[in-house]
């Protein structure tokens, strides 16, 4: 692994340790960056919201400042991202954020954004870890909710699937099959534990793999109106000859990127569930499936 510019000695100094209570953040924290699809420079303002009112987006450049939930009713499907819709309004490319949030344990914030899609920033989520660091935690009143699996979940399209089985803990494992040497046959697994970042946690065990894109494909995505904003500098492309960009952060940094995507993806439930989530070949559109199912099947308690 390389040096990923997150001081983790410094962080695992400030007491973020498993809440027994709802969490918010304790102050306000910007950053500004362009989205990957749409190439527009957004503001994020990331700021404290009281128990029970969730994670949720504001349109602050749109009349009325509409608030779009980040939630499972609120999927709009789209391609290579995942959007959120409320009437009018959307966002759009919201997964590396969401995934920070619940892998750092803020279960409520409301976030203020300038226009249709999240800042990639660096392609990953280390930089809304930092963000988040920067802003603090507060404990609020409520219990947290934690979320059981009682019965197995499978969903599959052909050999790509994801599926979740009952467990006592949480836990991810991720596979990814490219027909390009560099990347290959790749496998990561990982459970979260009560410091995100100490040596296996989500700060330095997820949150740093980048996105990642083939370079025979990129004329054809900006063709059809994609990756408008994406770059070498947000993106790790990969040729017939290997990484055009390297090093890499991790030699599987694909597959965990992958399970980034997948953990902001079921944040969408509002809590990540005790259970054991496998994926293999899978999208934002497998991901999002397997929440719906979800849903239903899931029980909940508090701590």
């Amino acid at each position: 692994m390389v040096q990923t510019g997150l001081d983790c000695d410094r962080l695992t100094q400030s007491n973020w340790g498993m809440a027994t209570r709802q969490t918010t953040l304790a102050t306000v924290i910007e950053r500004q960056g362009v989205g990957l699809h749409s190439g527009i420079v957004t503001t994020v303002a990331l700021r404290p919201a009281a128990s029970g009112q969730g994670r949720f987006f504001v349109r602050t450049d749109l009349p009325g400042q509409p608030s779009i939930a980040a939630s499972l009713a609120a999927v709009n499907p789209t391609m290579l991202s995942t959007e959120l819709r409320q009437g009018e309004a959307s966002v759009r490319t919201v997964e590396h954020l969401l995934a920070a949030l619940v892998g750092l344990g803020i279960d409520n914030v409301r976030i203020d954004i300038t226009g249709p899609e999240v800042p990639l920033l660096d392609g990953s989520s280390l930089g809304w870890v930092e963000a988040i660091r920067q802003a603090g935690r507060q404990e609020l009143a409520v219990p947290r909710t934690v979320v059981h699996l009682e019965q197995p979940v499978t969903i599959h399209y052909g050999d790509a699937f994801v599926a979740a089985f009952p467990s006592p803990v949480a836990r991810f494992t991720y596979g990814i099959d490219f027909d390009v040497a560099a990347i290959g046959n790749q496998w990561f697994s990982w459970s979260p534990n009560a410091d995100p970042f100490g040596p296996e946690g989500f700060a330095t065990t997820v949150a740093p793999a980048r996105t990642f894109g083939l370079a025979h494909q990129i004329e054809q995505l900006r063709a059809s109106g994609l990756i408008q904003g994406g770059s070498l500098d947000n993106a790790l492309v990969c040729g017939e000859e290997g990484w055009l960009n390297p090093p890499l952060r991790f030699e599987n940094e694909p597959a965990r990127h992958k399970m980034l995507d997948l953990i902001g993806d079921l944040s969408l439930l509002g809590d990540l569930p005790m259970a054991h989530i496998v994926a293999y070949k899978a999208s934002h559109r497998l991901h999002g499936e397997l929440a719906a199912a979800l849903g239903p099947v899931l029980v909940y308690g508090t701590l």
